[in-house]
């Protein structure tokens, strides 16, 4: 009995004991919180893009696909046209060009011819008029040599013909200024071409003198006698020398070689005579540098450019471009560059815009070669062969 008890006690505590261990884990549960609220999501500011204000962008009102108007395509579209190419130009025929020009030469030179013919037409040709004719004559720039030669033949053929007449003193004055001009030297510029090269001409001469001009103007020459012709920019230290040469070349088609600007001379005029032989051209034109800082850098310079150009060739012209306003300055450049290369020719520029038309007499006397080309003007036609007898005639006038 007692064991029975015993047994009923302890499952009723162990029951006990079972049913606060369930009461304790429920009241340690907690319920779950419920779900929070949808919250309120605010769009972070838009960024601006270019022209717009750092604001938030405001509701614009917005258009359809319909209602946006479409660009007009139904008329022709605009297309910019490229510039033309320079138009070419038929230069004037240089036959004849100095007796065309005489009148303008004659107004501005006949000084010189007016005040001999004045003087020898005095009925008493003492010594103090003889002096007066020497003054006339050196101021003219002829030269003190070609001047004294000249008054002493005057003076033996006026004492021989005794009465003068106007006709007579002209003719007397006439022939002795064309003696000392020579009529017979030549004076033909030599660019004819060979079966293996084209006749190549440089062009030597100090800045100012009009020396890349004139050498434009002899292309116009070259090509209105039915020359093609290839240019040389070789003064490659004188700002837009080759933009000027080159705009002279465009004008009448001739092509021109160039290089960098203060670059290498020789290989310039290298490539120039290179390029005529290959493309098959009459003439080969080069213009070269004409600084006289120094006579040596002017000689290096030069000597180097014709040495250079002779691996291809020998030259055929070396043309000489002097200022006919400088008179005696010129002749000074004058014997600079013919120590440094052998002058075969000689061109007077601005010859109408002095009296001292004697500067061809005298420079010529000075380096024994022939005035080939005169320019007569600033036309792209005024450069004209040189005849003795129309430029004595205008010097004289008429």
């Amino acid at each position: 009995m007692e064991i029975v008890i015993l047994l009923v006690v302890i499952a009723v505590v162990v029951i006990g004991a079972l049913g606060g261990l369930v009461v304790g884990s429920r009241k340690r549960k907690q319920p779950p919180p419920p779900p929070p609220a949808t919250p309120d999501i605010t769009a972070p500011p838009a960024e601006p893009h270019v022209g717009d204000e750092a604001e938030t962008p405001r509701e614009e009102p917005r258009r359809t696909i319909e209602e946006v108007d479409l660009p007009d395509t139904s008329g022709a579209v605009a297309v910019e046209e490229r510039p033309a190419a320079p138009e070419i130009e038929i230069p004037e025929p240089a036959e004849g060009r100095l007796v065309r020009l005489r009148a303008r030469l004659s107004r501005s030179q006949n000084a010189l011819g007016k005040g001999l013919l004045t003087l020898l037409a005095r009925e008493h040709l003492d010594d103090d008029t003889w002096e007066e004719i020497e003054d006339t004559l050196l101021t003219a720039d002829v030269g003190v040599q070609p001047t004294q030669e000249l008054v002493e033949r005057l003076r033996e053929r006026v004492k021989v013909l005794g009465t003068r007449t106007p006709e007579e003193l002209r003719g007397l004055l006439r022939a002795e200024l064309l003696t000392l001009i020579g009529p017979d030297m030549d004076r033909t510029v030599k660019t004819e071409p060979e079966a293996s090269k084209p006749g190549i001409v440089m062009v030597v001469g100090v800045n100012g003198t009009g020396k890349t001009t004139t050498t434009g103007k002899l292309a116009r020459v070259l090509v209105a006698d039915g020359r093609t012709v290839v240019l040389g920019a070789a003064d490659t230290f004188r700002a837009a020398a080759a933009d000027q040469l080159q705009t002279w070349g465009e004008r009448v088609g001739a092509y021109t070689v160039r290089g960098p600007e203060a670059g290498d001379p020789a290989s310039v005029a290298f490539d120039a005579v290179k390029e005529g032989k290959e493309m098959g051209s009459d003439v080969v034109l080069i213009d070269t540098a004409g600084r006289l800082h120094t006579k040596t850098g002017l000689m290096d310079e030069l000597g180097k450019v014709k040495r250079v150009v002779e691996k291809h060739a020998p030259l055929d012209e070396i043309l000489l471009v002097l200022d006919a306003t400088t008179g005696q300055n010129g002749l000074v450049q004058a014997r600079v560059f013919a120590e440094v290369v052998d002058i075969t020719g000689i061109v007077l520029t601005k010859l109408d815009g002095t009296a001292k038309g004697g500067i061809v007499i005298a420079v010529q006397r000075e380096l024994g070669v022939p005035v080939k080309l005169v320019g007569l003007g600033e036309g792209a036609d005024d450069l004209a062969p040189f005849e003795p007898e129309a430029f004595v005639d205008a010097l004289i006038g008429e």
